[in-house]
């Protein structure tokens, strides 16, 4: 067989005059390259046929234009029905990539782009890896964000390379690394402009680098006695950050690596059946839900032809200043404007800060600082194609900002309000063009949080919503579209949760105790510091726009510290004090009994309001109301959201505890009418 004349349905093979193969990977029908089961059985097929070749090396390299291998087909991580099966395809792919590993000559992959997962397992199963080093390459192995571990010999192969202290921390956080950062650490054999990339590759294959030798230290590292001591240190650091419970896969890794990490055939096999494991569990089928859920509003509908360069923020508070800093970080100029010369000195200095942690190199830092404009009289909002109205949360103040804005704008700009709760009908009354308002609701702190509310009134012009949605897209942000009402959707859902917290809080639990409860929930922050984080203001300010009744007020307690001047962590106090930005909590009193319904209490109130909002239709579907609470407010991933929540629990089984707090606490637990859909 000559298979220089063989037609593959996802590769494509060359061999040059030197006698170098070329190996091309090109999966069909998509714009990026994924490991379904298919191109691995292909793989399969193309590397025995090119075993009957003689070759001075085999180079492999993507001919997709964002990158190598983003990973595993995800898909197929949802259609497994047994663990027997979930083995075997597993297996299958440790089996592949051994054989790419022992072809009797040398490897070599050429990185761009995305080398994630299984195109990271692939990779490290080459002899030599060669990457370009560019912002755009992007290396890791993020299987733990999915709820597994890297299954097709990536834990056993990138400890291998590197040893078990620097491998562990990536496998275990399934941090991204750029091409400077795999070459510094030892995963990379060079990081090249990406012009000589081909060239590296040929001068490798033509004269092979010689293997680096294993040294005294790391021999000791890889003993038993040296594995039990670096996941004994990885482990208290991991308890730090997740609980085993909750997330069991990158406790799996220590273990394997512990227990087998001294046999390389050994963990390969007691890797494939970790992953097998937990591939079916509960937590992992949540969390591949939570990457369908991102990819879901990654794909709204927006402008395609909407191609913004200015853009300008009105207000240089926290918010303001941080919108501006995300979006000249993104490349956008950005022109900031407020009428204190001092507040934009500071917003100026904490962008900088935000540049420097995020680029790095300072050409680019320069760059982004030069994007970056104080306007002081707001000259610059008559050329913005985006302006963003992002003062403090007063309707009044608001009004009169968009009078003296919304003459100077251009016909095409797109118009837009960061209220985190203010109804847009409200605010764009003395509009002459209300159609053209849209809300952007950033969330706090903005360079972390993904989401981004795309508000709409009933008169709101589709071309201004998906002027909101593209732009939302082009800054890296995730697009919610929600419908304006009190609160919008993240907002409305969360205050009922901090307003119990509250009220248990006034009742004498603990603000620790509370925080705590939630955490073991799952929440990343516990509500009593959420809303130091946020500031009392602003809940307040909320909850004002959202209460129905004297019943949706906040408590004595909590008023008592706003009249204080207690609003948070920004004035370095509210529930607790902050040193350092550090809340100093205190250990609950050891004779204190917390009351046995205090998770119920807070988490069935989320739920209830998310039904309500269903109902009412602020959002269209429950994937999305999922979706946003997870990216906007962090609610525990491995949940797989509110409404996923309710219906592992049940609805029945959520309906009838409902109705025995309200009960025993009041109208404020009353099931909503839209229960009666779920039940």
């Amino acid at each position: 067989m000559d298979i220089t004349q063989t037609v593959y349905n996802h590769f494509h093979f060359f061999l040059d005059e030197q006698q170098i193969g070329w190996l091309t990977i090109d999966v069909a029908d998509t714009s990026t390259n994924v490991l379904s089961q298919e191109v691995i059985s292909e793989l399969q097929r193309v590397l025995k046929e090119i075993r009957t070749v003689e070759l001075q090396a085999l180079i492999i390299l993507s001919a997709k234009n964002n990158g190598f291998i983003a990973g595993a087909d995800i898909n197929a991580f949802t259609e497994l029905g047994t663990g027997q099966e979930a083995l075997e395809l597993i297996q299958q792919g440790q089996g592949v990539f051994t054989e790419l590993e022992d072809l009797p000559f040398p490897t070599i992959a050429i990185i761009h782009g995305f080398c994630l997962g299984g195109g990271l397992e692939l990779a490290l199963a080459c002899t030599y890896r060669i990457a370009a080093d560019e912002p755009e390459t992007k290396i890791g192995l993020p299987e733990v964000k999915l709820g597994i571990h890297p299954g097709f010999g990536g834990t056993v192969r990138l400890i291998r390379q590197i040893g078990g202290p620097a491998a562990l921390p990536l496998i275990l956080s399934g941090k991204i690394l750029t091409a400077a950062q795999g070459a510094r650490i030892g995963i990379l054999t060079y990081a090249v402009p990406r012009r000589n990339l081909k060239n590296a590759a040929i001068q490798i294959a033509l004269s092979p680098p010689a293997p680096k030798k294993d040294t005294l230290g790391n021999k000791l590292v890889a003993s038993s006695l040296g594995r039990s001591l670096v996941a004994r240190i990885a482990k208290r650091k991991l308890q730090k950050r997740v609980r085993e419970i909750h997330y069991p896969a990158p406790y799996a890794v220590l273990d394997l690596y512990k227990k087998f990490g001294g046999s390389f055939t050994t963990m390969m096999e007691q890797e494939a059946h970790s992953v097998a494991r937990l591939i079916r569990g509960e937590t992992a089928q949540n969390l591949i839900r939570c990457y369908f859920l991102q990819q879901q509003l990654k794909s709204q509908p927006g402008a395609s032809a909407f191609y913004p360069q200015n853009i300008h923020i009105v207000g240089a508070g926290v918010m303001g200043g941080d919108i501006a800093a995300w979006c000249a970080l993104k490349g956008y100029k950005v022109s900031i404007q407020d009428n204190s010369h001092e507040i934009l000195a500071r917003v100026v200095q904490r962008a900088s800060r935000l540049f420097q942690k995020k680029l790095k190199r300072r050409h680019l830092i320069s760059a982004a600082m030069d994007r970056f404009i104080p306007d002081l009289n707001g000259v610059h909002v008559a050329k913005a194609d985006v302006v963003i109205e992002a003062i403090f949360e007063d309707v009044t103040a608001k009004k009169n900002v968009f009078s003296i804005i919304e003459p100077q704008l251009k016909p095409e700009a797109l118009f837009a309000t960061n209220t985190s709760s203010i109804p847009l009908e409200t605010l764009a009354q003395n509009l002459q063009y209300p159609d053209r308002l849209v809300g952007l609701h950033f969330f706090n702190p903005v360079p972390k949080m993904q989401l981004v509310e795309v508000v709409g009134t009933e008169y709101s012009s589709q071309d201004s919503l998906q002027k909101a949605v593209q732009f939302t897209k082009s800054i890296g942000k995730l697009p919610l579209p929600v419908r304006s009402a009190p609160g919008f959707l993240i907002n409305r859902i969360l205050m009922p949760y901090l307003h119990e917290a509250a009220i248990l809080e006034n009742d004498g639990v603990p603000p620790e105790a509370i925080d705590q409860v939630a955490e073991e929930f799952g929440m990343p922050v516990g509500p009593i510091e959420l809303m130091d984080m946020v500031g009392l203001d602003i809940c307040q300010s909320v909850v004002a726009f959202m209460g129905k009744n004297e019943n949706d007020l906040m408590p004595k307690s909590f008023q008592s510290l706003l009249n204080q001047g207690r609003v948070g962590k920004k004035s370095g106090a509210g529930y607790y004090i902050y040193k350092g930005n550090k809340p100093q909590k205190k250990r609950p009193q050891k004779h204190f009994v917390l009351p046995g319904d205090i998770i119920d209490r807070m988490i069935l109130r989320m739920v209830n309001e998310s039904i309500s909002c269903l109902r009412e239709k602020v959002v269209s579907d429950s994937d999305l109301l999922d979706a946003g609470m997870i990216f906007g407010t962090g609610f525990a991933p491995f949940r797989g959201g509110v409404i996923q929540h309710m219906h592992r629990q049940t609805a029945a089984k959520l309906y009838d505890r409902l109705l025995e707090l309200e009960r025993s606490y009041g109208e404020r637990f009353k099931p909503d009418a839209g229960w009666q859909n779920y039940l």
